[in-house]
């Protein structure tokens, strides 16, 4: 037999072992999820504060059809943001270990969330025009954040072979 034989016999054994599937490390996950709920709810908190202090634009909260103003703003736009940071994380771990291209889903998913939320002000009141598109604003800014970094930490977090 000839070294060509031996390394064919060779390479036959190697293409027959499965190759390592990819892999989610839980817990670097959830760490820069909930990391990412932090930064979401302080964008809020930046946000409104760009918005009630220095412009004099009070807040068009998602579940209320008046505008909200001071600390009760607050609390529930950086509430909101947290919860979803945790959402995205939480979809983002689901289609992981489900789904192929798992990160072209999250991107769209995502994305059209983002959407939703940032036009639904727009659309869903008669609050002045001022007030719509500056919720509007917060809510796209606190969504493209999200992607951001759960993208981000997704790509810290698999290990692709």
């Amino acid at each position: 037999m000839s070294e060509a034989d031996d390394r064919t016999r060779e390479m036959s054994r190697e293409t027959a072992r499965p190759r390592p599937r990819s892999g989610v490390n839980p817990g670097r996950l959830w760490a820069g999820g909930v990391a990412t709920a932090v930064i979401a709810a302080l964008i809020a908190l930046v946000g409104l504060l760009i918005l009630q202090v220095l412009l004099q634009i009070p807040y068009l909260a998602p579940a209320v059809s008046e505008p909200l103003d001071g600390w009760a703003a607050a609390q529930s736009l950086a509430i909101w943001a947290a919860v979803a940071g945790l959402a995205a994380t939480g979809l983002a771990h689901l289609l992981l270990v489900a789904v192929p291209s798992p990160m072209s889903y999250f991107g769209w998913i995502a994305g059209l969330l983002t959407a939703l939320a940032a036009v639904s002000p727009l659309i869903l009141t008669e609050q002045p025009w001022t007030v719509r598109i500056a919720t509007a604003v917060i809510h796209l800014v606190i969504g493209m954040s999200i992607i951001s970094l759960v993208t981000t930490t997704v790509t810290s977090a698999t290990n692709r072979a």
